[in-house]
């Protein structure tokens, strides 16, 4: 395991690649740049998402020594849509438990969206959740959209969809890579028959799509996935979030804050 160790006043603190995170980097398609960790044994809450760290290096240092390494005090999106800067938003995340003993997956391949991954993964293990990453097959895959890497260490033959109470599918170029596999259509639909939480932002609904399970519903998603959400019997809608039933689904990473707390209000429900 690769640690970069970060002076914190005389405790340790580490950048840690042992989970879901290699990072730190600035995208090459936005003026951003990312800063997540998680503790050395994997017990601590990650911290923070999506940081602009363009000139603003020293002043991220110094938050993070004055605050210690596992509290997470805001996360900063750099929104963007495609490979375009969009608008910045910020979402505060205080470290709570309401969420503790949930297990979500994330449904996570070549090409997945940094922040569309990586936010709401924050968001729900801040408050509790115990998250787990799984893909067609494990590796160490990259965003479409940065130099970010996540580690996949379970593949969807690994586990079962009554392992979780919830599944969060992240979108850029991974769900269409995703969709491919029979494994993963077949995991989808069998979590689907169970009637708990399914969540998928922008390209993501191609997974649900391909899984047949979306017919007569309402849906949202990236608006280039329109004609394909209507073309597989469901309806679409132009809106931040759109709840139907056990879908929860948003189109873009500027819905972010609202689509990781739809998931959360799911779990509590």
């Amino acid at each position: 395991m690769q640690r970069h160790q970060l002076d914190n006043g005389g405790s340790e603190s580490y950048f840690t690649t042992e989970y879901v995170i290699k990072i730190i980097g600035v995208p090459k398609h936005t003026r951003s740049g990312y800063i997540i960790t998680v503790s050395p044994r994997l017990e601590a809450p990650l911290i923070a998402t999506t940081l602009n760290i363009i000139g603003k290096q020293e002043e991220i240092m110094q938050i993070l020594k004055q605050t210690g390494p596992f509290l997470v005090l805001m996360a900063i999106i750099v929104l963007t849509v495609g490979c375009e800067p969009h608008t910045t938003e910020t979402a505060e995340i205080t470290e709570t438990g309401e969420l503790r003993g949930k297990n979500v997956a994330f449904l996570v391949g070549e090409g997945f969206h940094d922040g569309e991954t990586l936010f709401p993964m924050a968001y729900l293990i801040n408050h509790g959740a115990n998250v787990t990453v799984i893909g067609a097959e494990t590796g160490e895959f990259t965003a479409y959209n940065s130099d970010v890497t996540v580690l996949v260490p379970l593949s969807v033959d690994d586990v079962v969809p009554g392992n979780f109470d919830a599944l969060v599918i992240p979108g850029g170029g991974s769900p269409d890579n995703l969709r491919q596999h029979d494994n993963v259509v077949s995991f989808v639909r069998d979590f689907y028959e169970m009637n708990r939480p399914m969540a998928a932002i922008c390209h993501g609904p191609q997974v649900l799509i391909t899984a047949g399970v979306v017919g007569g519903r309402t849906l949202t998603g990236f608006q280039g996935i329109e004609d394909e959400i209507t073309g597989a019997g469901a309806s679409f809608e132009d809106v931040e979030v759109m709840v139907d039933g056990n879908l929860i689904t948003s189109r873009l990473p500027q819905d972010l804050p609202a689509f990781s707390r739809q998931i959360a209000e799911a779990l509590m429900n």
